[in-house]
């Protein structure tokens, strides 16, 4: 099993930057692969970004060129790097674990989820 664990939300004005932290517990994170899902208040759970365990990335269309997804195996964490952040990236973000994914887009592929951390940017 995996825990993960979100970190590094807060409020930013728009065109500002943000690096969201995700940290998982279990020997076996580097085979996992972990995606960034984000959730606006009345919306459903939208993808951002998933990396496998040996770094492929993926990203949702929108988030391209300003999200940067990336993973430290050894240190058992997985980061999101937001740039050029707009007010319509206001969500809660939650980081999630995979141990076999066939579309990154469905958080129904996901096993494990963290609680989610807060971001908020101002216009």
């Amino acid at each position: 099993q995996v825990q993960v664990a979100e970190s590094g939300g807060g409020l930013v004005q728009a065109g500002g930057s943000l690096r969201l932290s995700c940290a998982a517990s279990g020997h076996t994170f580097g085979s996992y692969a972990m995606g960034w899902f984000r959730q606006a208040p009345g919306k459903g759970r939208e993808f951002v970004a998933r990396i496998t365990w040996s770094g492929r990335v993926y990203y949702a269309e929108s988030m391209k060129g300003r999200f940067t997804i990336s993973r430290d195996n050894a240190k058992n964490t997985v980061y999101l790097q937001m740039n050029s952040l707009k007010f319509e990236d206001t969500a809660v973000y939650y980081c999630a674990a995979a141990t076999k994914v066939q579309d990154p887009r469905f958080s129904t592929e996901y096993d494990y989820w963290g609680q989610g951390t807060q971001v908020t940017v101002s216009s």
